[in-house]
């Protein structure tokens, strides 16, 4: 083999049920890098369908979903984690002995409850979540090098084949990303703090400007600082996934939430009674978390 010469496929034909942002990144990034010999998709949505072959992300994108994954020996399901369920249901009776199915929801539990009763005999459920992506959806939103420096977290079930967890972690590897393995309930929490709170505080904070605006609406965009740019670009994201998101994680959410309300009453306290010193400590604080990130090459 040449210094040039890619390695061989870790699987022979990808099929990816559902193809917005992230499963045509994983297309993009696959076909690039020759990490399989084929990439199929299916989606419910013939304009989507459509979207995806003019463009060439896949080989093939059609509405037929049990057909998409026949013959394959690694399928990842992309939709809505509301949706994961419906979709391996479908699935199931296509799905060849000794595939690996594996899915990409920031919701782990539900998701696993929803899919596990549908896995047929003989094909290995390995649940992943790539922390990766942007507030673009779409087959034209994909770019190979989405999840290159990003974690990706593997949680597998107790008794699932050691070999196929390790073949699913070499390819998020060879996809760019930096390969995490946790419990379902933990990844949920964790997920809870960093990605999911935030995104309902974007929402709130953008509709409630929204909302104060009124007839001046035109002048708060207009004049908007950087901070209600960034809550803007967040608030921006697919509201098809979040909503299933909050209502799939709402046990993690709400409790995480709790603790914010209490944090914030604390902060509102300080600001009314001048409380300059808790304020500068607080700030400070976050301060150090924010060049943390930028250390570990995350922000």
């Amino acid at each position: 083999m040449s210094d040039t010469a890619k390695p061989a496929p870790l699987f022979d034909k990808l099929a990816l049920i559902g193809i917005g942002l992230i499963g045509s990144s994983i297309a993009l990034r696959a076909r690039r890098d020759g990490l399989v010999r084929s990439v199929v998709a299916a989606t419910r949505s013939q304009k989507t369908a459509d979207t995806a072959n003019r463009i060439g992300v896949v080989d093939h994108c059609g509405t037929d979903l049990a057909a998409a994954v026949k013959d394959a020996d690694l399928v990842i399901i992309c939709t809505p984690v509301g949706a994961c369920g419906e979709a391996m249901k479908t699935i199931a009776p296509a799905m060849k002995p000794g595939a690996i199915v594996s899915e990409v929801g920031s919701v782990k539990q539900a998701v696993i409850r929803d899919m596990r009763p549908h896995v047929p005999a003989g094909v290995h459920f390995v649940p992943a979540h790539p922390i990766a992506g942007t507030e673009h959806s779409g087959p034209e939103a994909g770019f190979p090098t989405l999840f290159d420096g990003r974690w990706c977290i593997l949680t597998p079930l107790e008794g699932t084949d050691q070999g196929a967890v390790d073949r699913l972690a070499a390819f998020w590897t060879a996809c760019g990303s930096m390969v995490e393995f946790m419990a379902p309930d933990w990844h949920d929490m964790v997920l809870g703090i960093v990605s999911h709170l935030p995104h309902l505080i974007a929402y709130t904070i953008v509709g409630t400007a929204d909302d104060m605006a009124g007839e001046r609406r035109s002048e708060v965009i207009k004049f908007a600082a950087g901070g209600f740019r960034d809550f803007t670009r967040i608030a921006a994201s697919d509201p098809t996934m979040w909503r299933d998101v909050f209502l799939n994680n709402r046990e993690a959410v709400l409790e995480i939430l709790g603790r914010f309300q209490e944090d914030l009453f604390s902060l509102q306290r300080a600001i009314r009674w001048g409380e300059g010193d808790k304020l500068f400590e607080l700030f400070t604080r976050t301060r150090d978390i924010r060049r943390a990130l930028i250390d570990m090459k995350q922000a």
